[in-house]
């Protein structure tokens, strides 16, 4: 079967691809390389030994998409492509609506033309809001978001509600995803962010290279016990088997559901600086400053339906995922070059 993975060489799509070709599935990636290297595709080949065919394009282009479309028969879309920054949505929010609701539409008008009826969609914890308490559980009230980027996320979850309603032989599995974090065990592929990291993992182990002189803590007065954001983080292999699980769902299955991908524990900022320092035994210089806007204080997941219906759990520790998030960083250095 064809797999086509949009933003499929980004960290949580290029995980998947190796998830996903190590069960046996022709992975087919698209990718506008904005926020990811084209090495990772190279990279995937030498993990895998299989050859990873690669489209350099921008799915909101249907003319580029259709493409794909047109060279391979597509019998799923797993939807990783968007904007993906809390920070930069508030400052930006006309960019995120524009990306990733433009993608969406074009990749339904696509999988419609072609007859492809399944789509795992990318989705996010950000849907919940600040309104519901923790342990999220995928019956919770969504759509009260805090910042345009979990907004944009829960507009395209009501598309493709709408979308599987119209037509009775859709299927669509909505993975709702707190925070992941690692690389694979293997070494050969990680988080890569272009620029200043927006996300907790790779600002430490930079920090741990010396690439930056101390991470920042975006406040550190919250109401949580040592005053810093609590979430559930998950490591980037289990978050990558869930996927290929809700892949196998989606082949037996028609409508709309949704599951929580997490661990089910909530651990805060400093606790994951400390489970760094544990792993690693490299200290961590940081420094408390400002609420980042956007954030919420508290968001951990409830994952019993994924474990009940997609036999699914979360199998790695927080030091494992510091582990192997520094291995990654230690491999290709202070420059962050897979070359």
């Amino acid at each position: 079967m064809n797999i086509l993975l949009t933003g499929g060489a980004g960290f949580i799509g290029s995980h998947t691809a190796a998830a996903l070709l190590a069960a046996g599935y022709r992975v087919i990636l698209a990718d506008n390389f904005s926020n990811s290297d084209p090495a990772v595709v190279r990279q995937l080949g030498k993990l895998t030994g299989q050859h990873v065919r690669c489209y350099a394009v921008d799915v909101a282009d249907r003319a580029a998409a259709g493409r794909i479309f047109e060279e391979n028969h597509i019998d799923a879309v797993l939807h990783f492509a968007g904007h993906k920054a809390v920070g930069e949505s508030v400052r930006q929010p006309l960019r995120y609506y524009r990306n990733n609701l433009d993608s969406t539409l074009t990749l339904l008008e696509l999988m419609a033309q072609y007859d492809c009826r399944r789509m795992i969609f990318s989705s996010s914890a950000a849907v919940y809001g600040a309104g519901n308490p923790a342990p999220l559980t995928e019956q919770m009230p969504a759509g009260g978001c805090a910042n345009p980027y979990g907004r944009t996320k829960f507009f395209i979850e009501e598309i493709l509600r709408d979308a599987a309603a119209a037509n009775p032989e859709l299927s669509v599995v909505l993975l709702r995803y707190f925070n992941p974090i690692g690389a694979h065990a293997s070494g050969l592929i990680g988080e890569l962010p272009n620029g200043e990291p927006n996300n907790l993992m790779p600002y430490i182990t930079q920090t741990a290279a010396g690439i930056r002189p101390r991470l920042r803590v975006y406040g550190g007065d919250y109401p949580t016990p040592d005053g810093t954001c609590i979430r559930d983080y998950i490591h980037i292999s289990d978050l990558a088997e869930g996927h290929a699980a809700a892949l196998r769902y989606a082949f037996d299955h028609t409508g709309t559901e949704v599951f929580n991908l997490g661990t089910g524990r909530g651990v805060s900022v400093l606790e994951v600086i400390r489970a760094f320092e544990r792993a690693t035994g490299i200290r961590i210089p940081y420094e408390i400053t400002g609420r980042r806007p956007g954030d919420v204080p508290v968001c951990y997941a409830s994952v019993d339906k994924a474990a009940r219906v997609l036999g699914w759990q979360a199998k790695k520790s927080l030091e494992d995922m510091c582990r192997d998030a520094w291995r990654w960083q230690q491999r290709y250095g202070k420059n962050q070059n897979m070359q």
